[in-house]
């Protein structure tokens, strides 16, 4: 059993990383379906929730269904993310994420994000300011460092363990790759072989199948992993990670029917969280990756991305199911979609 504060998880607990546009209400809600451990909100500025944005506000909503739930915030300035934290334990989550690893020019350029892991001293105060105004766990989401001269990440651990933190997840890049390159897991594992740290120590990139999660498992040590990229438009992945563990075989890849039913859930969910125009025009960004790999999907996909009303999709969607009926998946390795304007530490 794994534990962030009071928080019980299972012994090895597979996580939804907060990915800035993509880990809404309706997007957890089929990776929840699909068996995510503990998921968080999409990075939140501690800037727009002093100033009640309604941008900032939306990102704080989520349903008992979600628990355990964690709301991410991100910002530059002690004051403000104090205020922020308190601002998110109002909605009751169940634990307080801090953002050190989005590695966007925008968020950098303000000093927050993966800016912050060029100035350590300031990374320890902003984590303070935030374990003080909240009775909730306050966990870390990091990179291993600004660039291959200053992977800081052994040190920051056991400072910002030092000042109260419960938990840590590292993305095993630093700012400078973005999302280039192979995740390095090394340091994450030397964070988590330190006798110093007595916190859960969770790993993040590049985990795009059951095997390469077991292996990073037993190469790693983590106490967990943190998954992104591979669960977009693959919600799957969580229960196939865990099936893997257990058996050491695969799950069969998810059917025609099941892969419109979690479209489905996804796009009802997203017309009842915002109202139906925004929800049908946001769901058109994840149609290719719930179909990727279907032969001749193009002319459905296209469709499916013109479509105004929930009934045509309905009808496209049955119609998907028709054409593809008796279709066998094959299992393929996730093709780890570009992630590098978006934000996922």
């Amino acid at each position: 059993m794994i534990k962030i504060g009071n928080i019980q998880l299972p012994d090895f607990p597979l996580l939804l990383a907060p990915m800035e546009d993509v880990s809404d209400p309706p997007f957890r809600a089929v990776c929840k379906d699909n068996g995510a451990d503990l998921m968080f909100s999409e990075f939140i500025s501690s800037e727009g929730l002093i100033r009640d944005a309604m941008k900032s506000k939306m990102k704080l909503d989520f349903s008992e269904e979600e628990r355990p739930f964690g709301i991410q915030i991100f910002g530059g300035d002690e004051e403000a993310m104090a205020l922020s934290a308190k601002i998110c334990e109002a909605v009751n989550p169940d634990l307080v994420d801090i953002n050190f690893g989005c590695p966007v020019k925008k968020v950098v350029s303000k000093g927050a994000g993966a800016g912050v892991l060029r100035d350590v001293d300031l990374m320890v105060k902003l984590t303070e300011a935030v374990v003080r105004s909240t009775s909730l766990p306050v966990t870390i989401k990091t990179r291993l460092g600004w660039d291959d001269n200053s992977k800081n990440i052994e040190e920051v651990a056991e400072r910002l363990q030092d000042v109260g933190i419960k938990a840590i997840s590292i993305h095993g890049r630093t700012r400078a790759q973005l999302y280039k390159g192979e995740a390095d897991w090394t340091l994450i594992a030397k964070v988590k072989e330190n006798s110093r740290i007595q916190i859960p120590v969770f790993g993040n990139g590049d985990i795009d199948s059951p095997e390469k999660a077991l292996e990073y498992k037993n190469r790693y040590g983590v106490d967990g992993i943190m998954i992104g990229r591979a669960a977009i438009g693959y919600p799957w992945i969580f229960n196939e990670i865990k099936h893997f563990f257990k058996t050491g075989e695969h799950l069969p890849a998810p059917t025609i029917q099941q892969r419109i039913e979690v479209i489905r859930k996804h796009l009802y969910r997203s017309i009842e969280w915002k109202n139906p125009i925004v929800g049908i025009n946001e769901m058109r960004r994840h149609y290719a990756n719930y179909l990727k790999g279907m032969p001749n999907i193009k002319e459905y996909r296209n469709k499916l991305v013109t479509l105004r009303l929930v009934e045509e999709i309905d009808e496209v969607l049955n119609e998907i199911i028709n054409n593809y009926a008796g279709y066998e998946f094959e299992r393929t390795v996730i093709e780890l979609p570009n992630y590098h304007e978006k934000c996922s530490a």
